[in-house]
């Protein structure tokens, strides 16, 4: 994988996982505390967010796998055809 592709890939999921992880224990968390208060909009709204945000992540990153995978299928190409041609 190219560097810059690499670390967008590893970053974006990092920070995916991270959201949808915390979409989950703030929706556990306002079931059995925020509801209690009843302002369970609020949570609603910051687990739709967080939700939201980590499925965002999570395919920007799957994009940037692809993307690097088919780079490194080029140079893989461009490689062996330099190596067939006799350069």
């Amino acid at each position: 994988m190219s560097s810059s592709h690499q670390e967008q890939y590893f970053g974006k999921l990092i920070v995916g996982f991270a959201s949808l992880m915390g979409s989950v224990f703030l929706t556990f968390f306002a079931f059995f505390e925020g509801a209690k208060k009843g302002d369970w909009y609020w949570w609603a709204v910051g687990v739709a967010f967080l939700l939201c945000g980590g499925v965002y992540f999570c395919l920007t990153a799957f994009v940037h796998k692809i993307k690097s995978e088919f780079s490194r299928r080029q140079r893989q190409r461009e490689a062996q055809k330099s190596v067939i041609s006799g350069e």
